[in-house]
């Protein structure tokens, strides 16, 4: 089979199924077409993972913060699909330890506490009851803030004024644009036709479904699909437009979530801070050096301008430093990427992370749309896109299960 970047996209070839976004999203619903026996094109204007499945926090986790939203039905979801991961992909997705410090006053007093944090943590772990993983236990430990043993647990440097007690529990980390990738090549695996560099310029009805228009530079390619899936993340509404015949998209708005890259190491562990507006901060291991992110700003305008601004850079930078005052931080990368939220008003933190699906179908012709979706869950929103497919494609003989698929890094 050759190399995943080469393979050629041939020209008036009939499809079920036209996938449109080679992100995660994208790719594990081609993933899913593909096993469940349909016929697949998935194609990607750059290049794997190369928008925001590239730019989020690398965590493959349930999202202990959507506690404070009352999104116990996501987590749960979440946590199974983490030890899911950990058994399919266990050369991408690593058990990674989380530490929440509380301290008792100053400056770094929780907003939310001690008795707090502890009911969360049950929480989350109750969500996570039956799914203990080899790699990843349930359970979660407190440190008082006094405990030898948090000289091992916290890196050189971290603020122990005032520290009160420090909780341990676990999830996971992983390549978020590896991890897409081996998602693609599994894809492919299973016979579906994978190709980066097209984009969809138009699309309109036909007797078959929908006669697609593609463009490669100066290469045009004309296709047709009985259902196009656009899995374009933040440009979804953008592809929505050039698809004649397509129902008005569905609201949402997007938000930019930015991480700088510090030079060094501070610990083998994932901090997970509150900082001074009171959001929770991640600060993580990556390679050498050390991951911190995200924010939470409102974004106008071109998805493919979206970067970091000045006043993010320095939240995250002063952030750090609240919690090691001695560290010189050292900005070796900086990146942005933009979540899809329905739209609403007042602040973002507590809207819904679950991802929304728009279903059109008249004539024979489908059209899903797909706004939102988390790292964690892609699996999961591929098959609630199967399940829309299904009623009008017809069954076909499965290829396989995307739940035991082995994923290895391409």
């Amino acid at each position: 089979m050759p190399p995943l970047e080469n393979q050629q996209l041939e020209a008036n070839v009939g499809y079920d199924v036209l996938v449109v976004g080679g992100g995660i999203q994208g790719c594990g619903i081609a993933q899913a077409a593909a096993a469940a026996g349909y016929r697949v094109l998935l194609i990607e204007r750059n290049d794997w993972g190369s928008g925001t499945s590239s730019r989020s926090s690398k965590l493959i986790h349930g999202g202990l913060r959507y506690l404070e939203s009352g999104q116990f039905s996501l987590i749960r979801k979440a946590l199974k699909e983490r030890q899911l991961l950990l058994e399919i992909a266990p050369d991408l997705v690593k058990a990674v330890p989380f530490l929440l410090p509380v301290y008792r006053s100053g400056p770094l007093q929780n907003h939310r506490g001690d008795v707090a944090l502890y009911s969360g943590l049950q929480i989350y772990r109750w969500l996570g009851r039956e799914l203990d993983h080899a790699a990843i236990s349930c359970d979660f430990d407190r440190f008082d803030g006094d405990d030898p043993e948090l000289s091992n647990l916290l890196g050189e440097g971290f603020e122990r004024d005032e520290l009160e007690a420090v909780y341990r529990y676990w999830d996971a980390q992983t390549d978020d644009r590896l991890l897409t990738r081996a998602v693609a090549y599994s894809a492919r695996q299973l016979g579906a036709d994978v190709s980066k560099g097209w984009e969809l310029s138009h699309a309109q009805p036909c007797e078959y479904g929908w006669r697609v228009d593609l463009n490669h530079g100066i290469k045009r390619h004309r296709i047709e699909a009985t259902a196009i899936v656009n899995a374009c993340g933040p440009w979804v509404t953008q592809l929505h437009q050039r698809i004649f015949g397509a129902p008005e998209p569905l609201q949402s708005e997007l938000v930019q979530g930015s991480h700088i890259v510090i030079e060094g190491s501070l610990g083998s562990a994932v901090y997970y801070l509150e900082a001074t507006d009171q959001r929770g901060i991640f600060v993580m291991p990556w390679g050498q050096d050390t991951l911190v992110g995200t924010t939470e700003v409102a974004f106008k305008g071109d998805p493919a301008l979206c970067q970091p601004s000045v006043e993010e850079v320095d939240y995250l930078r002063e952030n750090v430093r609240r919690y090691f005052p001695d560290l010189q931080v050292q900005i070796k990368a900086k990146f942005a990427g933009l979540r899809v939220l329905p739209h609403g008003d007042g602040g973002v933190f507590h809207r819904a992370r679950d991802t929304r699906l728009q279903n059109y179908w008249s004539e024979g012709r489908g059209l899903v749309s797909v706004y939102g979706g988390k790292l964690t869950t892609y699996r999961i929103t591929a098959q609630r896109v199967i399940e829309e497919l299904q009623p009008y494609l017809g069954l076909r003989q499965p290829l396989a299960d995307t739940a035991t698929l082995k994923l290895v890094p391409h």
